[in-house]
């Protein structure tokens, strides 16, 4: 998501801030290229003239010009606008109304935009992060098993649905959920509304006298990330038709223009609520203005880093890793759980994509041809060893190295690089396990890049994250050199 914007907005500012001051010239030439940027990003024309306009009326000036970092004070500038388009006023616009239980939330949106299977995904995002009891109905009675298909998710993620009669038609549905969800003391309860190829009166009229009678706390569209602009015209006839309070941008992890999403606000003036990144159950996340402004200007986004490692590991075992770091113990069994937590955490792309300054790192990593078969592949090597191997790598001489490449289906030459990384890891968790908690959340993470960036700049493609550096009680490091595990094609 917004891969090519960020490369070429990276680009225009390591331009301007390499330059020790700027004149107004520059500023407007750097800001020229930012506009073709956003419009090559997919980004409406109006839009990204309004943007242009409201950044150089900020940007001109002594403010800038005459500051002693001209350069970063335009990129702040540019910053604050990002939030500003994808935000609006309102900061809290994309937190759910979903209070006065049963609260409905009516989701609505053109056919297969996503919108049966982001209703199961938020199902389960408001019982598990939110703990709301959930009831799930579906009120499409065209589609062939679709109905069925929102069953067969609610089973997966463990949610109620509505039990199926069939003959009725959606409003007949919409009344008994509104009754099932009020008799059963539900919290919230979602309805799935049928969807069509294009918008007709049909769809509108069925969709009006749904919302008449569930009278929804929350009408989400969702709408397919991949149309671009034509997801924000979508949004303007749904919203003046039917009035929707958010919008769910499905499909964005394919999508590394996001214009849809850069449009969405300014134009409709509708928050996005959520975006959703792949197909499992959980790869959906809130829309962040301020994360996604930072990621787009190559900041990271390192709040959301840690809320996926706290997802991802739970507090017990994070707090029985920093104990064995503090006591210098990482063995194999610990760097294997670092690489599994890796890869829950969408692994190396994912990871990076949230790491301030990462971008241009990414690009080497995918020129090398690494990507997240490397962690497969080092969990391959670590699962053919023995259990006694894997608490003391020190056993691990040239026959027993020959049996679990071979094994893996790998040379031993790869095993060696992963037995100086285990080493490495060790070396560096026994020095951080010695400064304490207080003193790791003190110097955490510059204790582990030191300074210019230190152990990333040498080919480190993630970050540790928890119990032994600077987000305390997340879990442990993550892999540090990864070199020469490129993907053999």
């Amino acid at each position: 998501m917004f891969e090519n914007l960020s490369d070429r907005l990276s680009g225009v500012f390591d331009k301007l801030t390499k330059q020790g001051a700027l004149s107004e010239a520059d500023v407007a030439t750097a800001l020229r290229e930012v506009r073709v940027a956003l419009l090559e990003a997919d980004v409406s024309l109006p839009v990204a003239r309004d943007f242009v306009k409201a950044v150089q009326a900020k940007a001109e000036g002594q403010s800038v010009t005459k500051s002693i970092t001209p350069g970063q004070q335009v990129v702040k500038i540019v910053h604050d606008e990002l939030i500003s388009m994808l935000a609006g006023d309102d900061a809290d616009a994309g937190a759910l109304k979903v209070d006065n239980p049963p609260a409905p939330i009516l989701m609505v949106g053109l056919q297969g935009s996503g919108k049966t299977t982001t209703t199961a995904k938020l199902a389960k995002r408001l019982k598990e992060k939110d703990n709301k009891r959930v009831l799930m109905a579906s009120l499409d009675i065209y589609r062939p098993a679709a109905q069925h298909q929102l069953e067969v998710l609610g089973a997966q993620i463990g949610v109620d649905t509505l039990p199926i009669v069939a003959g009725q038609t959606a409003v007949q549905i919409a009344k008994r959920a509104k009754q099932q969800a009020t008799l059963g003391g539900y919290d919230v309860y979602l309805l799935d509304t049928a969807g069509r190829l294009h918008i007709d009166e049909v769809l509108m009229k069925e969709v009006q006298d749904i919302r008449d009678i569930a009278a929804p706390r929350e009408t989400l569209l969702v709408v397919d990330g991949l149309t671009g602009q034509d997801a924000v015209n979508v949004a303007e006839q749904f919203d003046g038709q039917i009035g929707i309070t958010g919008v769910v941008l499905t499909r964005m992890d394919g999508d590394g223009r996001g214009g849809a999403a850069l449009s969405m606000r300014a134009v409709t003036g509708k928050p996005i609520k959520f975006v959703g990144l792949g197909e499992k159950m959980d790869a959906l996340e809130e829309f962040h203005p301020e994360r996604i402004a930072g990621r787009i200007l190559g900041m990271g986004d390192i709040v959301g880093l840690v809320e996926k490692a706290q997802e991802t590991i739970e507090a017990a075992q994070a707090e029985r890793m920093m104990k064995r770091f503090q006591k210098g113990m990482f063995n194999m069994n610990d760097l294997k759980s670092q690489l599994e937590q890796m890869q829950k955490m969408g692994g190396m792309e994912g990871v990076m994509g949230m790491m301030p300054g990462m971008g241009k790192m990414k690009k080497q990593m995918d020129a090398a041809g690494m990507d997240d078969k490397v962690l497969t592949r080092q969990i391959a090597l670590i699962q053919s060893m023995t259990k006694r191997e894997r608490a003391n790598p020190k056993l691990l001489q040239a026959s027993r190295k020959k049996r679990i490449a071979k094994g893996a289906g790998m040379d031993v030459s790869e095993l060696n690089k992963l037995m100086k990384m285990q080493r490495q890891m060790g070396d560096m968790m026994k020095k951080m396990g010695k400064m304490g908690k207080k003193g790791l959340m003190r110097q955490g993470l510059g204790a582990l890049m030191g300074k210019g960036g230190g152990a990333m700049q040498q080919g480190m493609p993630g970050v540790p994250l928890g119990g032994a550096n600077s987000l305390p009680g997340l879990g442990g490091g993550l892999p540090t050199n990864m070199s020469g595990f490129e993907n053999k094609k």
